[in-house]
């Protein structure tokens, strides 16, 4: 705790520069916002979901979650016909951003909090300031790029949309460095 203690100011900067950085990505340079693509149907397919009432959550078409069932020909053949695909549903309401900004904060509050504590781990107090922002670089680097990997290899997200979250993640490590190397006691 004491460690931490020592630490506040660059794990706080840390976070708030990552948040500003992601907000400058997201809200002026806005290179997501071709990942998103409209359905050319898409009020069919709205009233085609809403008349299953699903409720909020992850789903996954076609449904199949025991390995036995996946070799049937009655599943083949939906996964031949398509579409397939892991669909995500938010419960309706109107758009808030705050509750989502908020929990995106305390997230960068929790990757800057891991990474000096990695560099605490790798070189403690005192240490030089160049060594301590390659360290919380990449530690940073790991956290916010290997989800979104992840995402491209089991979740079928689109490999060009995960080289711009590798690029933000990039950024976000680039930020989270010059902040230890300024800042590291």
């Amino acid at each position: 705790m004491y460690v931490l203690a020592q630490l506040w100011l660059p794990i706080l900067l840390a976070a708030v520069a990552v948040f500003v950085a992601s907000s400058l990505v997201h809200m002026v340079f806005k290179w997501h916002n071709r990942d998103y693509r409209k359905l050319p149907n898409e009020d069919e397919v709205r009233a085609a979901i809403n008349a299953g009432q699903p409720g909020p959550g992850l789903y996954m078409l076609p449904q199949c979650l025991d390995e036995k069932d996946w070799k049937s020909e009655t599943v083949q053949a939906k996964f031949r016909e398509g579409p397939v695909g892991k669909l995500l549903l938010r419960k309706p309401g109107p758009v808030s951003m705050g509750a989502p900004l908020l929990q995106w904060f305390l997230l960068n509050l929790v990757v800057a909090a891991i990474a000096a504590c990695a560099v605490y781990g790798a070189l403690g107090l005192g240490g030089d300031g160049h060594r301590a922002a390659h360290t919380a670089g990449v530690a940073t680097l790991l956290a916010y790029g290997a989800g979104s990997v992840s995402d491209a290899i089991w979740m079928g997200k689109p490999w060009a949309a995960t080289l711009k979250d590798l690029l933000d993640a990039l950024i976000y490590a680039v930020v989270t460095a010059l902040v230890f190397c300024w800042l590291w006691p």
